[in-house]
């Protein structure tokens, strides 16, 4: 960590408040709305590939800046000195309103700063304004000799006096004092200390301060010193005439910064209970929800205790600085986390993505030109939307429950990085570390030493110079199955991906049928750019609807390894073991959609359902049959008895929008209600499970009297019927045989059941005898349903894998086997 944000703790540890609450200028507005840097110029990481004359013009870019934050700088020390000599004089009379050595204390080496930085401030101002009015052919052309603008002694010099500040840091605890009493005591102090002006600013606009506020500008400036010098040194060529003095000016203020810091190490830390100290454990960006309203706020995890507070970013003049929000013990801390997703957000966050695709746009557009004002200020309308995208889209929520009554609820992008947090604060509220009443001034104002996160996460900050190893284009994941559960338990499963936020970065499967070994066979598919890394959670969801992370993993993607072919793979989720297969298509990607689209699945081909889901046995058949085997194969009459009209009308309209929320309804819905909507989505079909070209054939096969030879050829003429008919077909055929096997409770005969489903699976291609169709249909099912050796079905489609992984690939069971015949 650099040594300036050492000082910048240092300062505090000596009683320093940094956010004191006193009156200073007016904040902007776009200040208040935006925790990036707004006002100054945020240029993007030097690269190799910059141009001399463009990385001199950043270099004085900086220069004016740095020649605008000295003016303010004297114009608030200006104004700090203004009474000093009236303070002096009244010292001498019978009624004084500071003593001699309160006014010596007071204003101890103000003004021998203010003389420094006046003598540099002039020095800089009239090389700069020199500079400006140089031939712009003579600049290039000094440029390339290394001689140009010089500045490095200014600093240096300026540096090898900053030990004038080292006596006001340690005055500055009983300076503040002196001020805080006479300002108690002595009306006429009081008017001063609360209404002091400065001509602060260009226009020379007069600016309210208090005598606390203004005593404390010295202290902040001292701290900036380091982070000048780099940012000036950066931008500065190394074989320029001040690239040596300036390396000289930073180690010397480094170096000073560095004594001062060491002198307060005793002071940093506080002892807790069991004898352990305050820490900083875990710190991050997330948005905090007050009264309805989002906002951004960095989280600090300590020892013993939760720090949130708001970011204020360094701006013209000033430092990064963090102010209160509020803070909660650990010490019995209750925890809860749920889904916080909004029904409309796809469309409401829509025109923020698109917004956020087109800059991008324009940014790689100016990537190689020399309109660096130009590239910056899209830049930074780029880090505002992501922001703002950040603070407004779908998140999880936890909640945070304290014995004192107090709560707070956070939000989360991230399902993994909640449960990262979550982790951490569970564990250290099981230790019963007893909070010690936290100086809240002092913990905040540490915070800028203390982070460990510098920004917001936005993915326009560090996206560039990783663009060649990322992702781009189409990502699918099927998630197949998992095993290791400790007990059985209706389980989901999220993934999520990294990248630019124009498209959806995270998607979940359906949640499985209550079971020790879950299995979904199901294709999440992501459109992708700039995506590095994968994120797999296993969540359990019980019947109150109660939700517990059981394990999650992170893994690299590298683009070298993924192809256009599965990729079959194990995770490993702390006990949790998920098979998933992943492929990649590298392609130029479209401006995001306002909707994804999700196709129904009632009346249409059933090729065109298993296609869209990558699956040979579609979801609704699934889920259904699942959910009967879980709770209805006891229940008399089921598939005879129907559930109500509405309800099964309700779930059908639920599976042709969002399989997730029907598969939720589905857990809740009555049985009966389950079964019905498996029978419609038969009756619905276009084309019957079985085509129609079979029927007369299968009929024929139903004359022959040897049973295992009508078997035979039967399912000789089943092995003709596409691959998701033919699937899909022994699918429910095993299904039905396991009812039947309890139809002594449920009265569900093989007969019953071919009299209940024949029709729906099965049709002539011209329509014949009414009553004699529907004997045939029967007739064909049952024949069927008496075989106790039928093939298995195949669920999914196979996701084939690279030669090298085969080993570890054990492919699905093919339902194209006879296997030996039997008759039940």
């Amino acid at each position: 960590m650099d040594i300036y944000e050492e000082a910048v703790f240092y300062l505090r540890e000596k009683h320093v408040p940094v956010e004191i609450g006193v009156l200073e200028e007016d904040v902007p507005l776009e200040e208040t709305m935006s925790p990036l840097h707004t006002e100054s110029m945020d240029f993007p990481a030097i690269s190799a590939s910059i141009s001399p004359e463009e990385l001199l013009e950043r270099r004085l870019v900086v220069l004016k800046g740095i020649v605008e934050s000295e003016e303010v700088y004297l114009s608030e020390l200006e104004a700090l000195l203004m009474p000093m000599k009236a303070l002096r004089a009244s010292a001498g009379t019978s009624k004084p309103v500071l003593s001699s050595q309160q006014v010596q204390t007071v204003f101890y080496q103000v003004p021998e700063i203010r003389d420094m930085h006046q003598s540099f401030y002039s020095g800089l101002k009239a090389r700069l304004s020199a500079h400006c009015h140089t031939d712009l052919d003579e600049q290039r052309e000094r440029s390339h000799e290394g001689s140009g603008l010089t500045v490095g002694d200014l600093f240096l010099k300026m540096v090898n006096q900053i030990g004038l500040y080292g006596g006001f840091i340690e005055n500055y605890e009983e300076a503040v004092a002196v001020v805080r009493r006479c300002t108690q005591s002595d009306p006429r102090f009081r008017t001063l200390a609360e209404s002091m002006m400065s001509n602060n600013t260009a226009d020379k606009a007069r600016t309210k301060y208090t005598f606390e506020a203004l005593l404390y500008k010295p202290l902040d400036r001292v701290t900036k010193t380091t982070l000048v010098l780099h940012d000036l040194l950066k931008t500065t060529p190394a074989g320029h005439g001040d690239h040596a003095a300036l390396q000289e000016a930073l180690r010397l203020s480094r170096s000073f910064l560095s004594g001062v810091n060491e002198s307060s190490q005793c002071k940093r830390e506080v002892t807790l209970s069991h004898g352990l100290r305050r820490q900083l454990i875990r710190d991050g960006f997330v948005v905090d929800v007050s009264e309805g309203e989002r906002s951004l706020r960095h989280l600090f995890l300590y020892t013993d205790l939760l720090l949130c507070t708001r970011f204020k970013p360094a701006t013209r003049g000033k430092q990064d600085q963090y102010r209160f929000c509020w803070f909660l013990p650990l010490a019995s801390l209750k925890l809860r986390w749920s889904s916080d997703h909004e029904p409309d957000t796809r469309l409401r966050l829509h025109s923020v993505r698109n917004k956020m695709y087109v800059l991008r746009q324009q940014l790689q557009q100016h990537a190689g030109s020399r309109g660096l004002m130009v590239a910056a200020r899209t830049r930074r309308k780029l880090e505002q939307t992501e922001l703002m995208l950040f603070t407004q889209s779908p998140f999880y929520r936890l909640e945070l429950h304290s014995p004192s009554g107090k709560s707070h609820t956070l939000l989360f992008p991230s399902l993994y990085e909640l449960e990262e947090w979550r982790e951490a604060i569970h564990k250290l509220t099981t230790q019963n570390i007893e909070t010690v009443p936290p100086d809240l001034l002092t913990l905040t104002s540490a915070c800028v030493k203390l982070r460990m996160t510098q920004q917001p996460p936005l993915q326009t900050s560090n996206s560039e110079d990783k663009a060649q190893d990322s992702l781009r284009g189409t990502l699918n994941v099927a998630v197949h199955s998992a095993c290791g559960l400790q007990q059985p338990a209706c389980v989901y499963v999220c993934v999520e991906v990294d990248g630019h936020e124009f498209y959806d970065k995270q998607a979940q499967t359906h949640t499985s049928v209550h079971s020790i070994n879950p299995h979904w066979d199901q294709e999440l598919t992501f459109q992708v750019d700039g995506a590095q890394n994968l994120r797999v959670v296993c969540v359990s969801q019980s019947d109150e609807h109660d939700e517990s992370v059981l394990g999650k993993t992170s893994f690299r993607l590298e683009s070298k390894s993924l192809s256009k072919r599965w990729r079959r793979q194990t995770l490993q989720l702390g006990r949790v073991e998920v098979t998933v297969s992943l492929r990649y298509s590298p392609h130029p990607l479209e401006p995001p959609s306002s909707t994804a689209p999700h196709l129904p699945v009632f009346c249409v081909p059933i090729e065109t359902v298993a296609q869209q889901e990558g699956a040979l046995v579609p979801h609704v058949v699934r889920c259904c049959v699942e959910e009967v085997e879980r709770r209805g194969m006891d229940e008399v009459g089921i598939y005879r008895i129907s559930g109500t009209a509405s309800d099964i009308y309700t779930l059908k309209a639920a599976f042709d929008s969002n399989l997730r929320e029907a598969v939720h309804r589905l857990r809740s819905s009555e049985v009966n209600v389950v079964s019905g909507v498996l029978k419609l989505y038969f009756r619905d079909l276009p084309e019957p499970l079985i085509p129609s070209e079979l029927f007369h054939s299968l009929t024929r096969s139903l004359d022959i009297q040897d049973m295992n030879a009508r078997l035979v050829s039967m399912l000789s003429l089943l092995q003709s019927c596409p691959d998701t008919n033919r699937c899909t077909f022994l699918y429910l055929m095993h299904h039905l045989q396991r009812v039947s096997e309890r139809q002594h409770i449920n009265r569900m005969t093989p007969m019953n059941l071919a009299t209940v489903f024949g029709p729906s699976l099965l049709r002539p291609p011209v329509a014949v005898n009414l009553s004699e169709e529907v004997v045939l249909q029967v007739q064909v099912v049952f024949c069927y349903l008496q075989c106790n050796n039928l093939p298995e079905a195949q669920i999914s489609v196979p996701h084939d894998t690279e030669d090298d992984d085969e080993a570890t690939h054990t492919p699905p069971q093919r339902a194209d086997g006879l296997g030996q015949l039997g008759v039940t």
